[in-house]
């Protein structure tokens, strides 16, 4: 958190060093978080992530009040998927895991903001923006499987990728929160009957858990076949070397830490906001 315009006021009158270092500090996060906003394009993905919610909020309404959330589901859906709201709490977590090491920040950005690095990022929101269309997703799952019946070396390469940065169990995870968080805010309104006990929540979700790694597995070798379609072999191996190196281990953890935290909640919010609208109350 910055210092308040007061605190910091008085913190400067004293002139300790303790005080200098703690400025310092404070600029020097968020200098980094500047940095790795930049390079990550940030602003490009979470455009994306907007998208997917709002997408998201429409299969939601669909499944869950067919009668329809009309406008005040769509408002909230879009409050939700804020993506100024959204960023600050990426940027503080973000920063909070990596702003102190400036090393593994200046490693991070090093290869994120070389050519190469620049491609593949561009690559990934590119093929985030394709799922967008349920068309081009199911194009891809053909083409990934097409791509190990085929042995494709390009497919082996994005097991080792995935294992690199442990994407398909952090992956998992994280559905897994942002379930329990969703299901936790429907209860919390009363959609569910005003005493569905929490270990019924957690049994449901843990009911879930083949199912969401089996689809999650899908999802993942679609997504990045697509993404990674057009490195070479040498660029691939770069990359997975990128994310076995200790900066690319502190970065992998950084983002899944900052990422469960802002969408857990986004969750919780729209399980809230669906169980008000199931039962027809101001959302």
């Amino acid at each position: 958190m910055l210092l308040s315009r007061l605190v910091l006021a008085a913190v400067l009158a004293i002139a300790t060093p303790l005080a200098a270092e703690t400025v310092a500090d404070r600029a020097t996060t968020e200098v980094a978080a500047d940095k790795l906003g930049e390079v990550l394009q940030l602003d490009a993905l979470f455009a994306v992530l907007r998208d997917e919610g709002l997408a998201h909020g429409t299969t939601l309404e669909a499944d869950m009040f067919p009668s329809g959330g009309g406008a005040a589901w769509k408002d909230a859906v879009s409050a939700i998927y804020d993506t100024g709201r959204l960023r600050a709490g990426f940027d503080a977590a973000l920063t909070e895991q990596l702003g102190a090491d400036p090393e593994t920040v200046d490693a991070i950005v090093a290869f994120f903001g070389s050519d190469l690095g620049r491609k593949i990022v561009g690559l990934e929101i590119e093929a985030r923006r394709a799922f967008l269309d349920t068309a081009a997703e199911e194009a891809a799952r053909v083409a990934a499987d097409d791509a190990a019946a085929a042995r494709d070396p390009k497919v082996a390469q994005i097991r080792r990728m995935i294992e690199a940065a442990d994407l398909l169990e952090m992956n998992v995870a994280g559905s897994m929160s942002g379930n329990l968080a969703f299901m936790t805010g429907i209860a919390g309104t009363g959609a569910y009957g005003p005493d569905m006990p929490e270990d019924q929540i957690l049994s449901d979700i843990w009911g879930q858990e083949d199912q969401i790694r089996a689809d999650t597995s899908t999802w993942l070798y679609a997504y990045l076949g697509l993404a990674y379609a057009p490195l070479s072999k040498d660029e691939m191996e770069a990359y997975i070397a990128f994310w076995e190196s200790p900066a690319g281990q502190r970065l992998n953890a950084a983002l899944f830490t900052a990422f469960d935290r802002v969408f857990r909640q986004v969750s919780h919010d729209l399980g809230r906001a669906a169980g008000q609208a199931m039962q027809g109350r101001d959302i």
